[in-house]
């Protein structure tokens, strides 16, 4: 019997799920944006510009989707004095309704540069509510956002001079940016990193790993994206797919699918891909390694995990594994962890 890790039915839509535009600091504007993700291949972009939730579904069509987002900055008390020097906490807010005008703890006055010309004229957008450095504050917005129907992301922890203390105790997080072109680009190596997923995964906190550009300029656009697998390119169907983590992240190799049979994992790729290397990691020290040249299926025993698994009796809550597959410039994809309550 196969147990589909990606769905095995639906289409596959690629997206970038942190973008900026000239509503808040970005080059390009929302129109101009989807032309160009269009001509790579892209049918999903969040607008997530900075303080600011505009709805832009007047650029979705049968071919393209947007998504109403918006990201929100709290900054923690400067190191040196210096303004790359504070540590803050970035989370992108994903709205389940494309025209959604109930902002999570709002408070107009932290809107800055071009979104604040946009969120002078958004009647809605009310309130005095002061956001805290620590991750208490953060939950409290978290658990505001998602009674509200919102999906939370937390953004590049090593530019934001965020260390485990800080991100730990997060709570009701739904993704994580394990890539961020951006970042990647400008030199910030971790945060073209997975090792913060794992440090969820590992206390039981079921995030998903996303790949994303937090694009504002030409040089950091269609770098890292997400790959849905949905019915079709509705809003429903998409976030019901981010919700229920039907996706897989990537800066490279693509995976075609994934599933166990029998007790053996097995997936595939398409040739262009050029995968030479996959891992799998899992909450024991169980791991396990294929390698090849222009891989295009490889599979891998899973009876030592399970047998781990049993052996070191792992709640099903917080047992699990994940694949990382590799092409040949080093660039990988990632899928998120599948714990044993799900393979059950």
């Amino acid at each position: 019997m196969k147990h589909y890790l990606i769905p095995e039915n639906g289409q596959f839509y690629k997206a970038n799920l942190h973008t900026h535009t000239t509503c808040s600091d970005g080059c390009k504007s929302p129109a101009e944006i989807k032309e160009i993700y269009m001509a790579q291949g892209y049918s999903v972009v969040a607008f997530t510009d900075h303080e600011v939730m505009i709805d832009h579904s007047d650029l979705s069509d049968e071919s393209f989707l947007a998504i109403t987002a918006y990201e929100v900055d709290t900054g923690g008390p400067a190191l040196y004095g210096d303004f790359g020097e504070y540590p803050c906490y970035h989370l992108n807010f994903y709205a389940k309704n494309p025209h959604e005008t109930h902002y999570p703890c709002p408070n107009p006055s932290y809107a800055w540069g071009n979104a604040r010309t946009h969120a002078e004229k958004q009647d809605y957008y009310k309130g005095d509510y002061r956001r805290v450095y620590s991750a208490e504050g953060q939950n409290e917005m978290i658990a505001e956002a998602r009674a509200k129907g919102y999906l939370v992301s937390y953004n590049h922890p090593n530019w934001s001079k965020q260390t485990y203390t800080h991100y730990i105790g997060l709570e009701g997080v739904t993704a994580l940016e394990v890539y961020n072109t951006g970042c990647a680009v400008g030199g910030w190596t971790l945060d073209e990193s997975d090792h913060v997923l794992d440090d969820f995964l590992m206390e039981g906190k079921r995030v998903y790993p996303v790949a994303t550009d937090d694009n504002h300029g030409i040089h950091d656009m269609c770098g890292g994206w997400v790959r849905f697998k949905a019915p079709a390119l509705t809003y429903d169907d998409i976030m019901t797919a981010y919700e229920q983590g039907d996706f897989y992240a990537s800066w490279g190799p693509e995976i075609d699918s994934l599933y166990l049979e029998d007790g053996i994992l097995k997936m595939t790729f398409p040739a262009d891909s050029h995968v030479c290397r996959i891992a799998v990691h899992s909450a024991s020290r169980w791991a396990a390694a294929r390698s090849g040249e222009n891989m295009t299926y490889t599979e891998v025993d899973m009876t030592g995990f399970f047998g781990d698994m049993t052996r070191l009796n792992y709640p099903a809550d917080r047992g699990y594994f994940r694949v990382v597959v590799f092409d040949d410039k080093g660039r990988r994809a990632i899928t998120r962890g599948y714990f044993l309550d799900e393979l059950e």
